[in-house]
């Protein structure tokens, strides 16, 4: 276990020995330990402190994880139909995605803890108990009100994330005792404009502090997966942004006949171009603050690989040390744990390791299909089955910094032939050491991409740095990578693995081997992408300051400039100039860079695109039996998706809704 983890998890198990399993610490039995008993220390506080964590939503658990949610993820196509395993509770998020919500048992259900969802109101009571007991500890001035900004803010997080989810909530700003009258303990929901005021107010108390003390510039070692500063305004812009968009502004179409009990619609119908770009403006001013912060006053930026390679790679770093260092810079962004682009991260990882999303997508390697390598035949927590879409492969750009269909240097009509990889004794293999294998067979979609997509994406005739050894992938049936009879379920039903959540040292055979890192929440990459495109929003036209921001990321990633690019586009040349356009090189930018970290899902929602994009079919190769280039590259549908206007609301479960008649259900449940 990484020891920077250890004070979150120790805090966490002092917990479940103070309180049990007790969901409702408000409620407390005559002659049993009360509040005023649990506050009267710091440990026990700290205790309660670790509680509000635990309420974050797993995103590491690979079936209650909502970075499933999408298009650029696809488990075990038979999943529910094999192994016993009860459908409902297997990848709940693709589950949504493909149109299996229901309001009897909801999918990742944040509203009262259904299938996999955190029970967030749970979560508020637990911030609302801490807030309402903290002064009681008998513990240091500066310390207390840095956890007190810390409940604050998680109290915020969690309301942010229901509104989020089911759009008007129930405000829960205090806790609610027993007795209470009826109209405090069934609430009406509240509209989304006064939720997002709530949210943000308790974020900017969060900010402030009391009595000259608040929130940690910086936190390090063993504190570090709670929130500091820096995390906190980058959430702050993270929030903005959604509240600027335009799910939640004018949305006619979806939400228009949505009312409250008072007969004026839960969302905002507003259609003023001025209060519009105000709320674009707020998000850019959020995000401008934040970059500021972490970069100038903390010294962050993004991720740079600074260590040696692997020694497997040394001859190859060695022959293309530019590419490998590009390489080893995009594929250890993410598993390089508490690296400094990293403002905050989930790193409550279950104990056991066995529910990890990374033990899903890992590789099998069976020694006496490797060489006599050693790797240990036990496949335990390497699966194999979570592979990447064609549909997210299709989006990465070309090595030029464009897309597939816009660069005229790359010919979409003959991407699917089948080609060779240059030979090792060839002058034009020198670009690919380390990164394709020589003289393999590959389609011509697979050359000349840009280098995420190699670092991101596990293909035939590339490499896969996993289990401490460096992998020759050719993912044909009964070859490494592909489905053998053995595991003949459990095999990448694309025909592509996701490399990037990854990390390369975890091993098969226990969870003890499974290397741990946080999962990324926001990262400054994600930042300066939010930076851009409120600013692209708010302002006529985009101006450098947006492009800049934009090309932070696009250099890193080793591409030319937004400007350089777009200047020499098959279509739509200097797309850039105007703001739809740059709205969307902005939109595809993050669908890259934060490729499976959750982001696409929100992004396409919250500009209303959600419906177009993933009422579609899951596409890839056939993975199933192609045993050779020509009968493995042949695109095939894998699933199909059905993803409706409804689905972009949450259903509240029919339990809540019977238990209080003020609940209105969201529209199409």
């Amino acid at each position: 276990m990484n020891n920077r983890n250890k004070k979150v998890i120790s805090a966490l198990w002092a917990l479940v020995f103070l309180f049990g399993c007790t969901p409702f610490l408000d409620v407390v039995p005559d002659n049993e330990v009360t509040l005023d008993d649990i506050y009267k220390s710091r440990a026990s506080a700290y205790a309660g402190l670790a509680k509000m964590y635990s309420y974050i939503p797993d995103i590491s658990h690979a079936h209650n994880s909502e970075w499933l949610l999408g298009d650029e993820y696809i488990g075990r196509i038979d999943l529910e139909y094999s192994d016993g395993i009860n459908a409902v509770n297997v990848e709940r998020g693709i589950r949504i995605m493909r149109g299996l919500q229901s309001t009897s048992a909801p999918q990742l259900g944040y509203w009262s803890g259904n299938r996999g969802g955190s029970p967030l109101y749970e979560g508020i009571r637990a911030c609302n108990i801490f807030l309402e007991n903290i002064d009681k500890v008998p513990m240091g001035e500066r310390e207390r009100e840095e956890w007190r900004s810390q409940g604050k803010f998680l109290k915020a997080y969690f309301h942010f994330l229901l509104l989020r989810n089911y759009g008007p909530i129930i405000i829960a700003d205090k806790s609610v005792s027993l007795d209470a009258l009826r109209d405090d303990l069934f609430q009406r929901r509240t509209k989304v404009d006064e939720c997002f005021d709530f949210i943000l107010d308790l974020i900017e108390q969060s900010l402030e502090g009391n009595n000259g003390y608040g929130l940690s510039e910086r936190l390090e070692d063993s504190d570090l997966g709670m929130v500091d500063r820096a995390a906190v305004m980058a959430m702050k812009a993270r929030i903005l942004l959604f509240r600027a968009s335009p799910f939640f502004n004018g949305n006619m179409e979806y939400f228009g006949d949505f009312y409250d009990f008072d007969g004026e619609t839960y969302f905002s119908m507003e259609q003023n171009e001025e209060s519009r770009k105000a709320k674009w403006k707020a998000a850019a001013d959020a995000a401008y603050d934040a970059i500021q912060y972490v970069t100038l006053q903390q010294g962050r930026s993004l991720y740079l690989y600074e260590g040696v390679p692997y020694t497997y790679d040394t001859l190859e770093w060695r022959l293309n040390t530019a590419n490998m260092q590009k390489l080893y810079d995009l594929r250890m962004v993410l598993t390089d744990p508490w690296n400094r682009e990293l403002l905050w991260g989930y790193s409550n990882i279950a104990f056991t390791g066995q529910n990890e999303l990374q033990c899903a997508a890992n590789m099998r390697v069976p020694s006496d299909n490797y060489m006599n390598s050693g790797v240990n035949i036990n496949t335990a927590f390497s699966w194999q089955w979570m592979a990447a879409s064609y549909n997210v492969a299709s989006r990465y750009y070309t090595k030029n910094g464009l897309p597939i269909e816009e660069d005229p240097a790359f010919n979409t009509n003959t991407m699917f032939n089948i080609t060779n990889v240059p030979d090792i004794s060839s002058s034009a293999y020198t670009q690919w050491h380390g990164i394709l294998q020589p003289g393999h067979e590959i389609p011509y979609f697979y050359l000349d991409r840009e280098p995420r997509f190699y670092a991101n994406i596990a293909i035939t005739g590339g490499y896969w740095r996993t289990q401490f050894i460096r992998i020759p992938t050719a993912m044909y049936a009964d070859k490494i990578g592909g489905r053998v009879a053995t595991y003949e379920h459990a095999y990448f039903c694309t025909g592509m693995g996701i490399k990037k959540i990854v990390h390369p040292e975890s091993k098969s055979g226990n969870w003890q081997r499974v290397v741990r890192y946080p999962y990324p929440i926001i990262r400054l990459a994600d930042l300066y992408l939010i930076y851009a495109e409120a600013l692209n929003e708010y302002l006529d036209a985009p101006n450098p300051d947006v492009w800049g921001a934009v090309n932070e990321v696009r250099l890193r990633a080793g591409i030319p400039t937004v400007q350089d690019s777009w200047s020499v586009a098959r279509v739509n040349t200097n797309k850039h100039l105007n703001k739809i356009g740059m709205r969307d090189i902005i939109l595809r930018e993050r669908s890259i860079e934060l490729a499976f970290e959750g982001s696409r899902y929100w992004d396409m929602w919250r500009h209303r695109m959600a419906v177009r994009e993933f009422n579609r079919a899951i596409t890839g190769w056939n993975a199933l039996d192609g045993t050779e280039a020509e009968s493995f590259f042949v695109l095939q549908p894998k699933q199909i998706r059905r993803f409706s206007i409804r689905d972009c609301l949450w259903p509240i479960d029919l339990n809540e809704l019977n238990t209080n008649s003020n609940l209105k259900q969201n529209p199409g449940w």
